[in-house]
């Protein structure tokens, strides 16, 4: 199994606004220790998709990375999401991201373009080579509309700032083949198939459900890294109904529908996005309610 370079459990959070839509920098500290300090996550992303990175400003991320550094960056490790569809304006997020004192940086595939390989080749050392930060590369095809290749992967490895990758492509076998071929750090980006990348030599999760599931998530990965396999399947089996259940509309919104449900409002949610409904919610806050967590 390669080294967990972020640590084991990571939550890429929200980014709180206030009801007048403005990034709200005290809430997101405080969240920032929420998790870290209640949830025990080892690491925390910032500007990710949950982050709502595609509608906030370039100064409103790097507020968001100061702010999370100086909340928790002593405890634990601040990865910052740089990724755009511009090689350019990701390379300027990438040094601004590590001017604010981010730990690493998490670089998407290129979304909407979709570049070749070739293209994707350039693009990701491109990025590499702007900064001495170490690098978690964003596989997430649903998204972005283009896989991350398996001949990619293990040609980017050879750079010495890509050290991990965010899976999400939901192709276990192909992250295994990597997984053998490299020393890539994989880590789970759908929190419900956690179990069956670390069974392949995964080293852990970046979640969603982790708002809320954190401690419990952090029991499993520990139980499974240990050999306690029975034990870690019986907690993940206790949660996995909130680890799906965070997705029943999109994860940036039932997350801060949840946390203010917990009675710690982040607010809403820009355009396009919007609050979910009843309809969706209900269900989700009763599982949150009845679920050991």
């Amino acid at each position: 199994m390669s080294a967990p370079v972020f640590g084991r459990l990571l939550t890429a959070m929200v980014t709180p606004m206030t009801s007048e839509g403005v990034v709200d920098l005290r809430r997101a500290g405080e969240l920032a220790h929420r998790l870290v300090d209640e949830q025990r996550n080892d690491g925390i992303v910032v500007n990710g998709t949950t982050g709502e990175s595609p509608t906030t400003t370039d100064a409103e991320k790097v507020d968001m990375v100061r702010a999370a550094v100086d909340a928790v960056g002593s405890d634990a490790a601040i990865v910052a999401g740089v990724g755009t569809n511009d090689t350019a304006h990701t390379v300027e997020l990438a040094r601004q991201a590590a001017d604010a004192g981010a730990d690493g940086l998490l670089v998407v595939t290129p979304y909407y373009s979709k570049p070749s390989q070739a293209g994707l080749i350039e693009h990701f050392t491109t990025v590499a080579d702007a900064t001495d930060l170490p690098i978690m590369l964003y596989d997430i095809p649903g998204r972005s509309g283009t896989p991350i290749e398996t001949k990619t992967l293990i040609e980017l490895a050879d750079h010495p700032n890509i050290v991990a990758v965010k899976d999400a492509k939901g192709q276990v076998v192909e992250s295994a083949t990597v997984m053998a071929n490299t020393t890539l750090a994989y880590y789970s980006g759908d929190d419900a198939i956690t179990p069956a990348l670390l069974s392949v030599g995964g080293v852990g999760l970046i979640g969603t459900s982790t708002h809320f599931t954190g401690r419990r998530m952090h029991e499993v990965i520990d139980a499974y890294v240990e050999g306690r396999i029975d034990e870690a399947l019986a907690i993940y089996r206790e949660i996995l109904p909130v680890l799906t259940g965070v997705f029943a509309a999109q994860g940036v919104t039932m997350v801060k529908a949840g946390l203010a449900h917990q009675g710690f409002d982040v607010g809403g949610v820009r355009l396009p996005q919007t609050m979910p409904t009843p309809e969706h919610t209900e269900p989700f806050f009763d599982l949150l309610d009845r679920t050991q967590l």
